[in-house]
């Protein structure tokens, strides 16, 4: 797979950017230092020089790294590697060698970049690293024989080149554990080329003689990783979202009912029995204000029961205070005839009407 056309998966599976993700710690998105660890398999294409290719078995990769998530999507992070592939088969001008073996391993350290897609309920995400990657070629070649003649070729060696890698994954946050995730990815990596030196023999008898020749070789290897790992990373410092405390519910109006004789606004014995109760409940109870309604029954013209309804409101409001209620904490109405407990015609005089409401709130 090209890294063209890496990227170009990559771009395809970021698209359906819909709704945000969250987590019973937030947004999933890295925030601060995080550590990842990925394992899993690896497949070495092939190398060929000078009428020699090298072909591999699938084998194995491992990745760590350690890096710093901004919280939108952005991270940066150091990345250690090793990957391991046996030889196996080996062709000489497209015909195959007998007896081929051989491994090569390649490790590295790498810089990266990558952005993270807060999707629902996973994310996607897309990098791209640079780095330095040794290459380590362990007896790599072939061995053949004849009646006459037998030879070998055996390569073998560490060279070090310049490595850049593509990377498209998935994360999937882990409610239940702050900061951890399990992740699922793709890694292309590849260097700009190793040379790695060996030695061909050759043995040849002739009428009973034998004659040895050896001569230095070089293969020139290319280093091309396609790589699917499994792996987990974990966020530091991520705690679970505080549980928001449910609303206090607020206690019901309480009301108290103070009446008065007819075309009167001075308190009764009883009237200040009540008004004292009222002063109790405040204690008893959160009251952030405290209502004083004064009404008035229909004897009498609207304007002078209006006055009448104030004076009653007021003289309520006053043994509120005298009894310790702050006064800030009373509000004071007059409704006069217009708000009637007992519904009268014009010119009654209904006791039940003549009062003073205190509704603590």
């Amino acid at each position: 797979m090209s890294f063209r056309k890496t990227l170009l998966a990559a771009t395809l599976l970021s698209l359906p950017m819909a709704a945000q993700a969250q987590t019973s710690w937030g947004d999933p998105r890295v925030q601060g230092v995080y550590v990842g660890a990925g394992l899993g398999t690896n497949y070495l294409q092939s190398s060929s020089d000078n009428g020699i290719e090298a072909s591999f078995e699938w084998g194995w990769a491992g990745v760590l790294s350690v890096g710093y998530g901004f919280g939108n999507g952005l991270r940066a992070e150091l990345e250690g590697s090793y990957r391991s592939n046996d030889v196996d088969n080996i062709k000489v001008n497209g015909r195959n060698a007998p007896r081929a073996g051989g491994t090569v391993n390649s490790y590295g350290v790498m810089v990266n970049a990558l952005y993270d897609f807060n999707l629902g309920g996973v994310m996607p995400y897309i990098g791209a690293g640079i780095g330095y990657v040794w290459q380590d070629v362990d007896s790599l070649g072939f061995r053949a024989s004849s009646n006459n003649a037998s030879g070998s070729v055996d390569v073998g060696g560490t060279e070090g080149a310049f490595a850049y890698q593509a990377i498209v994954g998935l994360a999937f946050p882990i409610d239940a554990v702050p900061g951890l995730a399990l992740t699922a990815e793709y890694r292309f990596m590849g260097t700009t080329g190793h040379t790695i030196d060996g030695r061909a023999n050759q043995n040849v008898t002739v009428n009973g003689q034998n004659f040895n020749a050896r001569d230095n070789v070089s293969f020139d290897m290319d280093n091309f990783n396609h790589s699917l790992l499994v792996g987990v990373r974990y966020n530091f410092g991520r705690t679970a979202a505080p549980v928001a405390a449910p609303a206090a519910v607020p206690a019901p109006a309480r009301t108290f009912l103070v009446f008065f004789d007819w075309n009167r606004a001075d308190l009764t014995q009883r009237a200040r029995q009540i008004i004292g109760e009222a002063a109790q409940a405040r204690t008893r109870q959160a009251v952030t204000r405290i209502e004083v309604n004064g009404h008035t029954d229909t004897s009498g013209s609207a304007r002078y029961n209006q006055g009448l309804s104030e004076r009653r409101a007021n003289a309520v409001a006053a043994e509120l205070v005298r009894l310790g209620v702050p006064r800030n904490e009373i509000v004071t109405r007059g409704f006069g005839q217009s708000q009637l407990l007992v519904p009268t015609p014009d010119n009654v005089r209904e006791p039940q009407n003549r009062r003073v409401e205190i509704v603590l709130r």
